[in-house]
């Protein structure tokens, strides 16, 4: 018997979430492939107390992992189960300034970025002398995002100082960093899902009432026609994080198509609807061929 563990959050209850692993289950069983859906939460690997990586679930030929604990998915490795995608793809991809970083170097344009300045001391105010910089080097509006996070969650913009200096003490505590607002793409930005390195749909996404586009957030998709320079850039991105699958959130400027945000569990369910393509099939057709031959 074929068989395949999806491993999902332990505490998401999201419709997209249950939708993504449901969908998934529905297409590998079409392979003749069981699919197990197994939330996080009945600690599937430990360390033992001598010090090796057991892995407590069943025997499976592989996993789709859609979460981001980075220790589970790890040990998993370590313990010889496949994932799609690798521990370390999803790592870098949970980051947003890993991701940044990771793609510097090799040719892909991204808003201008600032890393935020990390504090250990909740008593300590953010200086002038770090807002002066911030300013001069991305002008207002400016984007602060927390490095981990989706959904659009923990993405503001600061349209004054004051605005900034409030947002620098929300998150000095926590990973974060700063970037360019691309104003002419405020509420819009194309998604595009990558599966084995290649472009296979594309969505516009755009709010009216928001600078995010999120769907989750009210905004909404139209279809997205891939050109070869797109298709060509996404590709690449993905290629270069190591990603077996993928959603790329791209921004169309005047300077050309802008990298901001690559997901590496993005949720298909949108984009199935507003293109009528298979994502769910896809990726499980990918899989199949990758696990079976």
């Amino acid at each position: 018997m074929r068989k395949g563990i999806i491993i999902t959050n332990a505490y998401s209850t999201l419709p997209s979430s249950l939708n993504q692993s449901l969908r998934l289950k529905e297409e590998f069983s079409k392979f003749g492939v069981e699919a197990d859906i197994c939330p996080n939460n009945s600690f599937p690997v430990e360390v033992s107390g001598n010090g090796e990586a057991i892995r407590r679930i069943a025997a499976y030929d592989f996993c789709v992992y859609l979460d981001k604990d980075k220790y589970v998915s790890v040990l998993l490795e370590k313990t010889g189960l496949k994932l799609f995608n690798s521990a370390e793809a999803i790592a870098t991809c949970d980051d947003k300034m890993l991701t940044h970083i990771a793609l510097t170097d090799h040719g892909i344009q991204m808003p201008k970025t600032l890393p935020g300045l990390l504090c250990y001391d909740p008593q300590e105010p953010v200086k002038e002398s770090t807002l002066d910089h911030i300013e001069q080097a991305l002008g207002y509006p400016v984007i602060v995002k927390a490095s981990y996070g989706s959904l659009g969650k923990d993405v503001h913009k600061a349209d004054s100082r004051a605005e900034l200096r409030v947002l620098c003490e929300q998150y000095k505590l926590a990973p974060h960093l700063f970037q360019e607002c691309i104003k002419e793409c405020a509420g819009m930005d194309i998604r595009v899902i990558c599966i084995d390195g290649k472009a296979v749909a594309a969505m516009q996404r755009e709010s009216c009432t928001d600078f995010r586009s999120n769907i989750e957030l009210g905004g909404k998709g139209s279809v997205y026609e891939l050109d070869p320079e797109l298709s060509a850039l996404c590709g690449k991105v993905s290629d270069i994080l190591d990603l077996d699958y993928c959603g790329i959130d791209v921004l169309p400027s005047s300077r050309g198509y802008l990298v901001c945000e690559v997901n590496s569990n993005a949720f298909f369910g949108g984009i199935e609807a507003v293109t009528g393509i298979n994502i769910a099939r896809l990726y499980a057709e990918y899989i199949v061929r990758k696990i079976y031959g």
